[in-house]
C-alpha cells in the first residue's frame, strides 16, 4: 500500500513539473478541455439525464476514494512528504538557483558592460535596421549546400514587431562596436506555409504552422559574417564565440535564445517569448470562436 501511494504522488508531481516546465502540453490540455466543453454544452436532454446519473454515481465514487485516500494519508504522511520533495525540490532548485555558465575561452567578456550598453541603447533613440548585405551572401554555394532554406527566407525587417526589431539592433550594435562582429538577418516572419514545409522537409525545426514565433514576427535567425560569408560551423572558435556573445546579449535584452534549448540547439534564434504566447493563445481564442 505504501508503494502504491509513493508511486501515486510520484506520477502527479511528474505530470505537474511537465506541465508547468513545457508550453505544449498545457495548450493541449486547454484544447482538450475547450473541446470536451462543446461536446458537453452540444448534448440532448436525453444524454443529459445520462450524464447526470453517471455523474452522481461517479461523484459518490470520488467521496468515497477521498475519504480513503484522507485516511491513508493521514496514515503514511511522512511518506508522502518525503515524495513530494523528492519529486518537487530538485526542480525548484534548479529554478531558483540557476545562472549563466560561461564557457571555457569567453571569460573575457564582459557581461555587465554590455548589458548596460544594451539597455542603454534600447532607451534611446529609435535605431535604424542596417542596409542588407549583398544578395550573393544567403545564395553563395555552401549557403546553399548546407542551408538551402536560407536562400527563400523573408529578410524584411519590417514585418518584425518593433520590440523585437529595436532589441535585436541594440544587440547587433554592441555585437559590432564592441566586440568586432557584424550580424546580418538571415530570416524574420515565416509565413504557416513555409513553417510546415520546413518542418516536413526536417529543416532545423519541430514546430507546424503557427506553432514557431516567427509566424507572429516575434522571432528572428542572424548569423555572424566573416570575409563576406555567412558563418555556422559552432566547432570554429571565432564563429562560436560570435553565437555565445549574441545568445547571452539577447537574454539581457529580454529575449529567449535558441542556443539554450535542449532539444534542438537553434543558435541563431532568437524571440520575444512571453508576447508570442499571447499572440498564439489570442489566435486559439479567435480560431474556437470562428
Amino acid at each position: 500500500m505504501i508503494l502504491a501511494v509513493v508511486l501515486v504522488f510520484f506520477v502527479l508531481g511528474c505530470l505537474f513539473i511537465w506541465l508547468l516546465m513545457f508550453e505544449e502540453p498545457r495548450e493541449a490540455l486547454l484544447r482538450w478541455l475547450m473541446r470536451s466543453t462543446r461536446r458537453f454544452a452540444g448534448m440532448s436532454k436525453g444524454a443529459w439525464c445520462r450524464s447526470t446519473k453517471r455523474l452522481e454515481h461517479l461523484q459518490r465514487d470520488v467521496q468515497s476514494g477521498m475519504s480513503k485516500a484522507v485516511r491513508e494519508g493521514a496514515r503514511y504522511g511522512w511518506v508522502i512528504l518525503l515524495s513530494l520533495l523528492i519529486v518537487v525540490l530538485p526542480a525548484v532548485l534548479i529554478l531558483g538557483f540557476r545562472k549563466n555558465v560561461v564557457m571555457g575561452g569567453f571569460a573575457e567578456y564582459d557581461e555587465a558592460s554590455s548589458g548596460s550598453m544594451v539597455a542603454e541603447l534600447m532607451r534611446g533613440e529609435r535605431l535604424i535596421p542596417p542596409p542588407a548585405p549583398p544578395e550573393e551572401v544567403f545564395t553563395a554555394p555552401e549557403v546553399v549546400k548546407l542551408h538551402p532554406e536560407v536562400v527563400t527566407a523573408d529578410r524584411r525587417w519590417q514585418r518584425v514587431a518593433p520590440g523585437l526589431q529595436q532589441r535585436v539592433l541594440a544587440i547587433y550594435k554592441v555585437m559590432k562596436e564592441q566586440y568586432g562582429y557584424e550580424m546580418v538577418l538571415v530570416e524574420g516572419y515565416r509565413s504557416p506555409e513555409r513553417q510546415a514545409q520546413l518542418m516536413g522537409a526536417g529543416k532545423a525545426t519541430r514546430a507546424g504552422a503557427w506553432q514557431s514565433c516567427h509566424q507572429y514576427g516575434l522571432a528572428v535567425d542572424s548569423a555572424p559574417l566573416r570575409n563576406g560569408k555567412l558563418q555556422w560551423d559552432m566547432n570554429d572558435e571565432w564563429t562560436r564565440r560570435a553565437y555565445f556573445l549574441y545568445g547571452g546579449l539577447a537574454k539581457q535584452a529580454g529575449l529567449e535564445w535558441g542556443g539554450d534549448w535542449r532539444s534542438l540547439k537553434d543558435y541563431v534564434h532568437v524571440e520575444l517569448k512571453a508576447e508570442c504566447r499571447a499572440a498564439r493563445r489570442q489566435r486559439q481564442a479567435t480560431t474556437v470562436t470562428d
